[in-house]
Order: structure tokens, then sequence, then C-alpha cells
């Protein structure tokens, strides 16, 4: 809310004016960001911790032996280990942050208030698609936001591939 809450509260502490977090644009941004990123960075974890669990203990006692540091046993044999892990992370992070849809519909007082704000400072992709299918009832112009959501993921896919490529003729 832009006249209280716990950050508002904190800042008036120090002086600073309260903040209107829906209309401001980088308020916007920052909050749905943080309520993004403390909704996955659970599951990442999670992720992450498997991967890691699954290194065999002796890659680490043979680069131990072979007198790698700490930082040399991470980047020589954590992050090699759980590449796979950081590329389907990475894959599963764009798609989501394609279809992101609830945390700014949410934030803009849900499906009958303001959807991406005043000045659609955090209109997504997934917004632009309800805004125009079910409140616009423009099914035309829905569909053809979905077929952009599709082929920008394609092009990340198409994009990952190249890269991956490129990086194992280097390696």
């Amino acid at each position: 809310s832009s006249s209280f809450g716990m950050i508002n509260w904190g800042l008036s502490l120090f002086g600073f004016e309260h903040l209107d977090w829906e209309n401001n644009k980088w308020a916007a941004q920052a909050a749905i960001s943080v309520i993004v990123i403390w909704r996955w960075t659970g599951y990442n974890a999670l992720l992450y911790l498997a991967a890691m669990q699954a290194i065999p203990r002796d890659r680490y006692e043979a680069a131990a032996i072979d007198g790698a540091s700490r930082w040399q046993q991470f980047t020589k044999v954590t992050v090699p280990g759980i590449r796979s892990t950081i590329v389907f992370t990475i894959v599963l992070s764009t798609i989501g942050a394609t279809q992101l849809f609830g945390e700014p519909l949410i934030f803009g007082q849900g499906p009958n208030g303001v959807t991406g704000g005043a000045d659609n400072q955090y209109q997504t992709l997934g917004l632009l698609l309800y805004e125009e299918g079910w409140k616009s009832y423009q099914m035309g112009r829905a569909a053809t936001v979905a077929w952009a959501m599709f082929l920008l993921l394609i092009l990340v896919f198409v994009v990952q591939r190249l890269v991956k490529r490129f990086v194992a003729r280097k390696a």
C-alpha cells in the first residue's frame, strides 16, 4: 500500500516518504521481482542441492589431493557437475518469466482492477494476453500474443542450444 505497510513504515523511521508501490515504475517492478524471487528461490535451491549431492565425493577428494583450492573445486568440480541443472533452471525460469501472470495480476488488485499498472509499468505478456482476450474480447490479438510468446521461447531455446554447442567446442 502507498500509505502503510512494513517497508513504508521502515522507510518512515529513516525520514523517507512512503512509496506508492503500484504507481511508481521502479518500485512496482522491484516489488514484483521480489515476489517472484521469493516464490521460486526455494524450488531452485532444492534442485541445486539435489544436483550437488549427486556429485561423487571422490571427485572433491581427488581435486584436494591435486592441490585445488575450495574455489577451484567449486569451478572445476561443482559447476560442471551441476551444469545440466543450471541449464534446466534457466530454461524453466525463462518459460516462467514469459508466462508471468499471477504476481502482477494480484499486485494490480486482481482481475477487476488495473492490470499492468496505470502506465503499464509492470505489464507482462501473460497479462496482455488476458487483457486482450478476456477483458477486451479481442481473441485475435490474444492469439497473436500467445504465438509471440511461443516464438520467443523457441528463439531462446535455439540460442541456448547454439551457446551450448559453442561452449562445448571451446572446451
